[in-house]
């Protein structure tokens, strides 16, 4: 899985995410988790249009090499953060999975699924992109 570096910042009024290595991916709400959780989705979105427009996304650079990058670096002296972001864009391709859960979980992921309107392999896939993304 690709990882790409985004840049935290935060203000008096919001905490700021944006990707040196994606030009224009940028994203901001009122708390940094938030705002992590906001970059994976724009990052998301922005790699499908890169793809859906033929381009070839770009490859992201090291810690290290963006360090010595002055955009990075006049964020970095303003006190800014790094996160790694994982990359997750859908194939569109379905595949099949043959898995064992306990009986009492696959009926309370029944239920939520069915409450929240999604099919049994939509909730799981939410539910697996959201606790990798947590863990990013």
């Amino acid at each position: 899985m690709t990882h790409y570096v985004a840049v935290i910042e935060s203000s008096r009024d919001a905490v700021g995410a944006w990707f040196p290595d994606v030009p224009g991916c940028v994203t901001a709400a009122g708390s940094e988790a938030v705002t992590i959780t906001q970059a994976a989705e724009a990052l998301r979105l922005w790699a499908e249009d890169a793809l859906d427009g033929g381009e070839t996304l770009p490859a992201p650079r090291s810690l290290e090499a963006l360090k010595s990058d002055p955009d990075v670096m006049e964020s970095m002296s303003r006190g800014a953060a790094f996160v790694f972001i994982p990359l997750l864009v859908d194939s569109g391709r379905p595949a099949r999975a043959n898995i064992s859960l306990d009986r009492n979980l696959l009926d309370a992921i029944d239920q939520a699924a069915k409450v929240r309107g999604l099919t049994r392999s939509a909730f799981l896939a939410s539910a697996a992109r959201e606790k990798i993304l947590s863990e990013a």
